[in-house]
């Protein structure tokens, strides 16, 4: 396979293909010219696979038109013109047509590439109730009487328990099965999975009821969940004869329950969707998953009776071609761009936050939390669920003893903003001026600080987050209550916290597994709403519009802008919780993290929302991509994995993984990052450098 890092075969996808050719009933002539031409446009396209209907070189509905030798040599005859057109094209193709083995007729799925037949797949269960009596017609595959047929001139494996595996496209082993076999309590395609089949293919002709539309994607996205693999649905169109049933021409592909692209119906010409297969993503969840294993081991018997058929297409898919990902990438994995959904996500987080937080509090006997408040983002929506914890509790919000701690470099704009907050939420507010004990610590410490030296060190940084800590202990101590902590998770991430303070050390984390640019989304979500009064929304979208900032840096006098900006030091949150998405959830290396950031974020306008916190529509070039992720993985595997390591309780919120040693993330304080920052090498500096 190409070795080219824009190339989607680069970084372990594949392309592959859904076709519904418009059919003639009992035409094999016409039915064969109209695959040809749709195998030819997914040739165009790069694909590397292509399924089609079942029966489709005959029609589906011929009905006891099957049993004349006239059609069943003329479906023949109509394989063989397709088989002799895949002798140029690189891809594989399932084509579906009734077949003659012995003295039994079949309902078969073929399987085609360079000019040859790979396999023969027979339909294992035959529908014979309501609308269907294919038994009349066919026998099922476990009455198959042997295992290789001669067919054109060649003989070829057959049977239901046959898998194909391309040679040259990494993990791209597919299975067939046919209609009424994915129907069934136990699909043969759980036990194509289960021997390595990570695309599973369902030719089908299906005719459309009311609802049926919505139970085949139950269907085919529940199959494809439990197996962790693609599953790709055929569906007969027009053509099919009308006497009896109406036909739709629907057409599926998931990824593990995921929708990765859908055929129009009901329309009146061929048509053929295309979809991205992320086959490394699924091998990396068949790993993660050890229960998938396990049923391997439970079920060896039927995953021996595979038979692997190994091929080689003839030429790379596309012919050569770099082909740029075709499937959407989401720029923000953790927050669904889609309104609803977005909502949706916010509001279960939420819950799962305060539900956790009602727990510990329950649990603990303590009626009462301690929380510093900066003005900032994540102070702000961890005093949020503190809120609302305590209305689920039914206790008074005065329970909350919030605390905004000024120091040396705390500008005026975050000030204003906790004092607003706090009061907005009905929380006990206090306010603690932490420079006279800093002031204290740095004379203890013999700094140049306090002998009148404006050195702003890493030191003079520290005192001042070691003190408000110092408080926020002590406080809770005095009145008998817990510290909560507000660091998130890219925080944690990227090591950008402060080893044992507030930021990293608490009592209880409800902000522990939430990345930042989640909680941005859950501080909007809750302004939005509406339910702490219009004055508490207005400085909700204050906090939102405020620089991140450590604020532990004097700026210049009369500049109303922090001296310190965060994400000049560590790069864009919106990138970097790319890159932990991506690393994290799915153990991706940094070329193909690389790969996926540059497909969502070389377009200005692909996936820019039109609200406050991304009204920028940044645009990332390659150059920013490869410069960005080197800080996140130096950071995040060789430096910071120590701060990880003792991190307090916390709710884990999301299926996009925490960094708890206690649940997600284990890992060595003391690894080095060499074979991260070597596969960086990877990624050119420029596109189509």
């Amino acid at each position: 396979m190409q070795n080219d890092f824009f190339n989607l075969y680069s970084h372990g996808f594949a392309r592959v293909a859904v076709a519904t050719p418009r059919c003639k009933i009992a035409d094999p002539v016409f039915n064969a010219a109209q695959t040809i031409a749709l195998a030819e446009a997914a040739a165009q396209q790069g694909a590397a696979l292509v399924a089609f209907p079942e029966l489709g070189l005959s029609a589906y509905s011929c009905d006891d038109l099957f049993h004349q030798a006239a059609l069943l040599d003329a479906c023949e005859a109509g394989l063989r013109t397709v088989m002799d057109a895949t002798a140029q094209l690189p891809l594989a193709l399932v084509v579906g047509l009734p077949l003659r083995v012995g003295h039994q007729l079949f309902n078969c799925g073929v399987v085609l590439a360079g000019g040859k037949i790979l396999g023969v797949v027979p339909k294992s269960y035959l529908p014979n109730y309501g609308e269907f009596y294919e038994a009349r017609q066919f026998s099922a595959a476990d009455s198959a009487p042997c295992s290789q047929v001669d067919l054109l001139g060649q003989s070829v494996p057959f049977g239901a328990g046959l898998l194909f595996e391309v040679e040259g496209v990494a993990l791209l082993r597919f299975h067939v099965e046919i209609c009424e076999d994915v129907w069934v309590p136990i699909p043969p395609s759980s036990f194509a999975a289960l021997a390595g089949a990570t695309v599973l293919v369902n030719l089908s002709a299906s005719n459309v009821l009311v609802g049926k539309s919505g139970y085949r994607h139950q269907l085919v996205s529940q199959q494809s969940a439990r197996c962790l693999a693609a599953y790709l649905y055929t569906s007969a169109g027009r053509g099919e004869s009308s006497t009896d049933m109406a036909w739709d021409g629907q057409t599926l592909i998931y990824e593990k329950g995921d929708l990765l692209a859908e055929a129009e119906r009901f329309q009146d010409d061929s048509h053929i969707i295309y979809g991205d297969v992320d086959l490394e993503r699924l091998s990396r969840e068949r790993m993660h998953t050890t229960t998938f294993a396990q049923q391997v081991r439970h079920h060896a018997q039927q995953v021996a009776a595979f038979r692997v058929v190994r091929f080689a297409l003839p030429g790379a898919p596309g012919g050569g071609k770099t082909l740029a990902l075709g499937r959407a990438v989401e720029r923000f994995p953790y927050v669904p761009s889609d309104p609803q959904r977005r909502d949706e996500r916010c509001t279960e987080v939420y819950h799962i936050q305060v539900q956790a937080l009602v727990q510990r509090l329950s649990q603990s006997g303590m009626k009462k939390v301690i929380i510093g408040v900066s003005g900032g983002l994540d102070s702000t929506h961890a005093l949020l669920v503190c809120a609302k914890a305590m209305d689920r509790l039914k206790l008074p919000r005065t329970n909350i003893l919030a605390y905004t701690m000024p120091g040396f470099a705390t500008s005026e704009r975050t000030l204003r903003q906790a004092r607003a907050l706090m009061e907005a939420v009905g929380c006990e507010a206090h306010e603690i001026d932490i420079r006279p004990s800093c002031i204290q610590m740095l004379e203890d410490l013999g700094h140049p600080y306090a002998e009148g030296q404006e050195t702003y060190d890493i030191t003079f940084e520290n005192v001042q987050a070691g003190e408000r800590t110092s408080h926020l202990f002590r406080l809770a101590n005095f009145h008998n209550g817990i510290v909560i902590g507000t660091g998130d998770l890219s925080e944690l991430a990227l090591g950008w916290c402060t080893y044992g303070v507030g930021d990293h050390m608490s009592h209880y984390n409800v902000n522990a597994s939430v990345p930042k640019t989640l909680i941005s989304h859950l501080v909007r979500w809750v302004a939005e709403s509406g339910v702490i009064g219009t004055s508490g929304s207005d400085v909700l979208l204050q906090v939102l519009a405020t620089e991140i900032s450590p604020e532990l840096v004097p700026g210049k006098a009369g500049e109303d802008k922090p001296a310190q900006s965060t994400e000049s030091s560590i790069g864009p949150y919106e990138l970097q919780d790319f890159n932990l998405y991506y690393i994290l959830r799915y153990g991706f290396a940094p070329s193909k993290v690389a790969f996926l950031a540059w497909s969502a974020w070389k377009d200005r306008e692909q996936g820019a929302w039109p609200d406050a916190v991304h009204a920028s529509r940044n645009q990332y070039m390659l150059a920013d991509i490869k410069k960005h992720l080197a800080t996140f993985v130096y950071r995040f595997f060789k430096i910071s994995q120590f701060k990880r390591s003792c991190v307090p309780n916390g709710p884990k919120v999301g299926n996009g993984g925490s960094l708890s040693p206690r649940g997600d993330w284990r890992a060595p304080s003391d690894a080095e990052a060499v074979v991260w920052q070597a596969d960086l090498d990877r990624i050119p500096d420029e596109a189509g450098k």
